[in-house]
């Protein structure tokens, strides 16, 4: 018995040294785990199956991606709920910078949003020079408009897109919203021979795919650029996000490496990069 009492104080103290090496290394663990909220595009298009291996075998961090609209990717941010984010929705972006969820914002790259439509084109907007224009028509001829309507980029561009034009759809039997994703969005238009606003990258991407039946109807419109800008979610509003996680893939995005990559990608599958690099540009350059 008193060797078991002499013995004690050994093991209450091996038990505390293991205990604070498995709290540390599920802390050290869980640092090392990276929470991306991003827009379905980036992920639709490929993109991040290029980048993210790289980012994480450079730097030793695993990315768990949350693809959705950028709407919800910036609630997760503002609730804490995500690390990083990379988003596509300007003025959104403003006020959630704003509200101080955000720091460090930074340019990344843009495509361009365009008008698809079915090769038959039943409202004749094909080559019509304004998106303003193009939806009077669609909605004075009552043809089929899909709306994602997810509070995504995309569907705060179309938002400001049929605000210009004078356009209030709700309740309007012409104007259906799918509630998805824009990959799915640009199925179901494809299914009932649907209008929609799509990117283009995600367009290009899937079309090489399936072969959807739909057709670029309005493009080059200035109004229709598409910009991407990088956010770390605030640790002051959230102690617990990944901040040195956060600041690595903003770094790794706008490095002159990645920016390389963007420059190229999809060049050699559409003739043309699915996006273009941004980083260290004027946002006045492109109508910010």
């Amino acid at each position: 018995m008193n060797r078991i009492l002499r013995m004690l104080p050994l093991f209450v103290a091996l038990f505390l040294v293991s205990a604070v090496a498995s709290v540390s290394t599920g802390w050290a663990a869980e640092q090392k785990n990276l929470i991306l909220a991003t827009t379905t595009s980036t992920q639709d298009s490929g993109l991040l199956d290029v980048l993210i291996p790289i980012f994480e075998k450079q730097t030793g961090y695993f990315v768990k991606t949350i693809s959705v609209g950028s709407g919800q990717a910036m609630k997760m941010g503002e609730k804490g709920e995500a690390d990083v984010l990379l988003v596509h929705s300007p003025e959104a972006e403003k006020k959630f910078m704003e509200g101080g969820f955000g720091q460090n914002r930074k340019l990344v790259m843009h495509n361009d949003f365009i008008i698809l439509g079915p090769a038959g084109d039943p409202a004749k907007i094909r080559g019509t020079k304004t998106a303003a224009e193009a939806l009077k028509t669609v909605a004075k001829t009552g043809s089929l408009w899909l709306s994602r309507g997810d509070n995504s980029g995309t569907h705060a561009k179309e938002k400001g897109l049929l605000k210009a034009a004078g356009i209030n759809p709700e309740g309007q039997k012409w104007f259906q919203q799918t509630g998805l994703g824009m990959g799915e969005t640009l199925n179901v238009a494809a299914e009932k021979k649907g209008y929609l606003l799509s990117d283009r990258g995600t367009y290009l991407a899937l079309n090489k795919k399936a072969h959807l039946g739909l057709q670029i109807m309005v493009e080059g419109e200035p109004k229709l650029l598409n910009v991407y800008h990088v956010i770390e979610v605030n640790p002051a509003k959230w102690p617990k996000v990944n901040n040195a996680g956060a600041k690595a893939f903003a770094d790794f995005m706008v490095s002159k490496k990645v920016q390389g990559i963007i420059a190229t990608f999809g060049k050699k599958e559409f003739g043309s990069p699915l996006f273009f690099p941004d980083a260290g540009k004027d946002p006045k350059s492109l109508g910010l």
